[in-house]
Parts: C-alpha cells; sequence; structure tokens
C-alpha cells in the first residue's frame, strides 16, 4: 500500500534540506558531523563537534531558515586533545569577562562544573548580557554556556506604555530582517510583550533584541508565533 505524502511531511522535508545547506554554507560548521530532523518544523540536531562556537553556530543556522519553530539542540562537544579543568576555564572566563569592554566590571559571577559555565548576576542593559556570553562561548574546553544575568537598568526610565509601544513599533519597522507588519507590541511598566506571527525564528529573534533596546525595558516575553506562510 502507498502512503501519499502529507503537506506537513513536505514542508519538513524541504525545511531539513534547507538547513542542511545552510550549515554547509556556513564556514565555521562541520556539516557532516551534524544530523538533521524535522517534525511539524521542530528541529533536532545531533552529533559531534570540536568546540562549542561550533555548537553555537549550528544552532545559529538552523534557526536562520524559513518555517523553523524550534531547534532541539542534541550535539555533543567532544574536544580533542587536553581538557582544561574547571578551575582554569574559570579562571579564563573571569579575565575574558574583565577584558570585555561591554561587560561592566564586577557584575557577572562565574561557575564552571564539568565544563559548562553559568553566569550570574545583573547588567544595565541586554547587550551586555550578551557581550558576557560571548566573552566566555569560544573560551577553550568549554561545553556549554548557562546564563541567568538579569538586566536592571541603574534608574528607571519614565515612558509611557504608549510612548514605548510607539517606539519599538518604529524600530521594528526599521530593521531590514523584520517584517513588522503582523507583530504586536504591549508595554506594562518595564516589561515588553511581543505576539503575532514572523515567517522565521531568526525574525522572532531579531523581534526581541530590537524590543530589549528600549532604555528601562527589564524583561522580554516574546509570544510571537512561526507561520511557514507568514
Amino acid at each position: 500500500m502507498t502512503i501519499a505524502a502529507t503537506k506537513t511531511d513536505v514542508r519538513d522535508h524541504d525545511i531539513k534540506v534547507a538547513i542542511e545547506d545552510e550549515l554547509s554554507w556556513t564556514p565555521s560548521v562541520t556539516s557532516t558531523h551534524i544530523g538533521v530532523g524535522v517534525t511539524a518544523g521542530a528541529v533536532t540536531l545531533s552529533g559531534e563537534v570540536n568546540n562549542y562556537p561550533e555548537k553555537h553556530a549550528a544552532v545559529k543556522a538552523a534557526q536562520r531558515v524559513r518555517g523553523v519553530t524550534a531547534v532541539a539542540d542534541e550535539i555533543v562537544v567532544h574536544h580533542e586533545g587536553d581538557k582544561p579543568t574547571d578551575a582554569d576555564i574559570a579562571r579564563n572566563a573571569a579575565s575574558a569577562l574583565d577584558e570585555s569592554t561591554w561587560v561592566p566590571k564586577g557584575t557577572v559571577k562565574i561557575a564552571v562544573h564539568d565544563r559548562v559555565v553559568t553566569l550570574t548576576g545583573a547588567v544595565p542593559w541586554y547587550h551586555q548580557r550578551l557581550a558576557a556570553e560571548k566573552a566566555v562561548r569560544s573560551l577553550r574546553g568549554v561545553r556549554g554556556v548557562n546564563s541567568f544575568v538579569t538586566v536592571s537598568p541603574n534608574a528607571p526610565v519614565a515612558v509611557s506604555p504608549t510612548t514605548a509601544k510607539q517606539k519599538i513599533t518604529a524600530a521594528l519597522v526599521r530593521n531590514a530582517h523584520v517584517d513588522a507588519r503582523h507583530i504586536n507590541v504591549k508595554v506594562a511598566g518595564n516589561k515588553v510583550i511581543l505576539s503575532g506571527t514572523v515567517c522565521s525564528w531568526f525574525e522572532r529573534s531579531q523581534a526581541e533584541r530590537t524590543a530589549w533596546n528600549l532604555p528601562g525595558v527589564e524583561s522580554v516575553e516574546n509570544q510571537i508565533k512561526i507561520d511557514y506562510n507568514a
């Protein structure tokens, strides 16, 4: 008996092929070591890579593909040669944060267990949280980074919800990577809530980063859904 492929099956196949092409196109990723599975737009990446930056780059590559609704990262980092100890990684991470021009001194704390770096603390801006993650991501021996750094502005910013919504909406419209026509913005105090639809995980992520740029924002709740046909 022949079972006809459903529309979802065809779409998942197209997404899988596109991800494999994107992985091959990404110079920092050895695509032959990474497996790709897709079910209803949700992607599972598996396999082994030689370092954490390659793992991170593979996930980002998958998220860039149109139609991807979620990415489950099951890639294992398998370092070749001598592996630094947790103490070595902690010292190197502390130095990396100290040398970063974006991360305020003393705001981020480090813990390392089984070569996974955990960051805690608070910074005034979201881009500083991202900078802290980036500073430790490429350190030799790191196989994972967990960030629990919160955003806590130095001083409250008196912006009305209406004005805040207008500013974020205008920024979304300016962003060449985001189609703002189907994105809704709600502001409640220091919290921004995004909803609506976009066509890719990358676009969803860009919308969230845009919202974080509003002065005074402490949290962004991203409720945007991904619609392949958006």
